[in-house]
Order: structure tokens, then sequence, then C-alpha cells
């Protein structure tokens, strides 16, 4: 039987007891929270609405015999109005900076496949696999709404000076742009190219979006993130925009567990912590009600598993590629959610962010998208040993990596 879904008045959106707690949760106490659920009005059946329509109207004909014409044209003026299409899709722009690589193909094909999405830049680099045109062209004779245009710059130039027309009224820009990491090179080498490229793109942002949320999928996540964001901070604008997707992790660790358990992953959702790059990454095993099914013993493997997985890619490309279609199919999940908050839709995902719910100033947890963009970055929730064990050496990491990228900010800024 599915669970009872009461309308928020705040919204006008329908959840369950679960949801509504979840998000109210640290705003209100306990009990609060209780006597506003019994405030919301119940979501009732179709088939009990049309009962009591029913029963309603017959009542209505017998009180009232001599208006039965003029009820009747009326019920009917409410039913044409009813049976009118209803859409919940919006008419977003979105930009996948870096779209005509191994991660933005992809990407930008699911972008341009999202109900929400009208109009889908792609842009990149003259030096892409493909011109950033040719992707905008394949893709615009997709059977979609979304109508696609390519932006080229030449390697060398500043995405500041050739972007305004790409990023002006965007509302959501993704960004899998950056070098891959080479044999033999260090996180802070990588770090110190890609951090680079990553802060010409945004500071184009913050000139011409300055309101659009920035999905960030430049590696090393744990240090280009902060540096983005206090980047952002410094300029005065939101550092809540910046965004870093860690979703992959998740739809590893759901895969992995659907094997293990022979469940379907679809219906699984553990909640991954921390960071995005070795150790700093975190499964929650204990939280998803099928994962905490596996036997503790197994539980140490599995979460090596998880972070282990993007070199067991590589691998098995023979060191001719990485994760790119995960990673695309990940980050479109994560640009779905967050379109669909601008929507007025909450939706959560974990994601690194700004946060203050540990003494890290940027961790990766569970986040509530909203209208605005982030609206609530939620509680870690109960840990169990072994994940106590591992928060402390994931914070031990990700705090030197953090470093990193606040020390980038600070010897940077973003041109006006």
């Amino acid at each position: 039987m599915a669970p009872e879904r009461r309308v928020d008045p705040e919204d006008g959106v329908a959840y369950t007891w679960d949801e509504l707690a979840e998000y109210y949760k640290g705003k209100f106490k306990k009990k609060a929270i209780e006597a506003y659920w019994e405030e919301c009005k119940v979501v009732k059946s179709k088939k009990k609405e049309a009962a009591k329509a029913k029963a309603k109207t017959k009542a209505k004909a017998k009180a009232e015999p001599k208006a039965k014409t003029k009820a009747k044209a009326k019920a009917k003026v409410k039913a044409k109005a009813k049976s009118k299409p209803k859409t919940s899709a919006s008419n977003f722009k979105v930009c996948v900076c870096g779209g005509a690589g191994g991660i933005g193909q992809p990407l930008s094909m699911l972008m341009a496949l999202d109900p929400n999405v009208a109009e889908l830049c792609v842009f990149d680099l003259s030096v892409a696999m493909v011109p950033p045109a040719g992707v905008a062209a394949d893709l615009g004779h997709l059977e979609r709404k979304s109508s696609v245009k390519g932006y080229v710059m030449e390697l060398g130039s500043k995405p500041i000076d050739h972007l305004e027309e790409c990023l002006t009224g965007c509302h959501l820009v993704l960004v899998p742009a950056g070098m891959p990491r080479k044999p033999g090179q260090t996180r802070d080498d990588l770090f110190k190219i890609n951090a680079d490229i990553a802060r010409g793109i945004v500071e184009a942002c913050a000139k011409y979006c300055p309101d659009a949320m920035l999905g960030m999928i430049v590696n090393p996540v744990n240090s280009v993130v902060p540096a983005m964001a206090e980047l952002y901070k410094k300029k005065g604008l939101d550092p809540m925009k910046i965004v870093g997707i860690t979703t992959l992790d998740i739809v590893r660790a759901n895969k992995f567990v659907g094997e293990e358990t022979g469940k379907n992953a679809t219906f699984i959702n553990v909640p991954v912590i921390g960071g995005h790059a070795g150790s700093t990454i975190l499964p929650l095993f204990s939280q998803d009600k099928t994962a905490k099914t596996i036997p503790s013993e197994k539980i140490p493997d599995m979460d090596k598993h998880v972070q282990d997985a993007g070199t067991d890619v590589v691998n098995a490309k023979n060191g001719k590629g990485s994760a790119t279609l995960s990673m695309a199919y990940a980050g479109a999940r994560l640009a779905k959610s967050i379109l669909a908050g601008l929507a007025g839709k909450r939706r959560i995902e974990c994601a690194y962010v700004k946060s203050d719910i540990t003494e890290l100033p940027y961790f990766a947890s569970k986040v509530l998208f909203g209208k605005t963009g982030i609206a609530k970055v939620l509680p870690l929730g109960e840990l169990n040993e072994h994940e106590s064990k591992r928060l402390a050496e994931v914070k031990e990491q990700l705090k030197g990596e953090i470093e990193s990228g606040l020390k980038y900010a600070e010897a940077n800024s973003l041109a006006d």
C-alpha cells in the first residue's frame, strides 16, 4: 500500500510524512512538525474523489431540481477545464562547458532529453574531438522540445570574452571540463591545471549568469569546488551556487548493492558522504534498507569497491579512457534534480558543497534542492561503528585537499 501523502501549503506539493519530517527537521521541534502534518490536506485517491463528486452531484440534483440545467452546464465547464493537459515541465536554459568531450557529449544528449530543458548550449574549445556545432547539429535532430546551439573558442582565449551569448540567461551550467589525470601526475599537479580552466568558466558565469547553478565535474573536485566557491564569495556572489557533482559514487554504490543482493538498483539509495576521491568517499550502507541486509563482514570490501570503481574503469579501458558514460549519466541525474528543484519540485541528492554539518567547510552529504537552488544541507544521520571510524579518516584526508582549494582562492580573483 502506497504511503499517505499530504499537501504542504507552503508550496502546494504532496509529500509523505518521512519527506516532510526530513525537510523541516532542525527548523522546528518534532511535535510542531507532527501538528503541522495534521493540518496538511490528505491527498485522496482518484476513485474516492470521483465517488464523492458523483454523490454530491446526485444530492444537489435532488435538492435543486430547478437549477439542474444550470448546474449541468457548470459541471461541463469544470470538467473541460480539468481535462486540459497539465504540464509541469519548465523552460530552462542549460549550458554544458566541455560539451564536445568524452563526458560532455553524452551529458549534452541526456540534457537535451530532459523535459525541463528548452535551450541547450554546447561549448568547447576548437581542439575538442569534434566541433561543438557538430554536437549541436546532431542533438538538434532529437524528438524533443530543446533547441541546441554550439559555441567554440580558440585555445588560449578567455571564456569571459567569448561566452556572453552562450551563458546569458542560463539557469544551470554543467562543467565537465579540464584535463584528465596522466600517469605519474599528482593530484596537486592536476589541480593547478584544472583550477585555472575552471576559473575561466566560473569567471564568465559570474558575469553573465550569476544566479545560475554551476555543477562542477572538474577533477580534483575536492579542491576545485572550494576554490571556485570561495572565488564566488570573494566576488560577492553566493558560494552555494557552486555544486560538486559526486553522484557517480551514489550510482556505483547502488549498483554494487543491487548486484550483491540480487535487487533492482533503481530502488536502492545509498547516501555517499565526504568527498569525491579515494578514501574520502564514504558510502553509508547502513542508511539504505536493502544495503543494510548485507552481512557486516562484507561491508569493508563493498566500501573499497566504491572507492576504487573509477580505477577499475580506467584499467578496463587499458588506460585509453576513464569513466565517461557513467559520469555523464550521474551528472545528468543531479542536473535533473536541480532543474526539478528550480521548477518547484523539491529533490534530495548527495552533493559536495559549502557546508557546516561537520567541522570542515566543504563536505558531501544529502542536499535539498528547491526553487533557488540549494534549500538546505541535510545532516549526516546515524552512522554505525564502521562508518564512524571511516568518517574520521575521511575528514583527515579531505581537510588537506580543501586547504589546497582555499589557498588557490586566496591567491586569485575573478575578473569583472
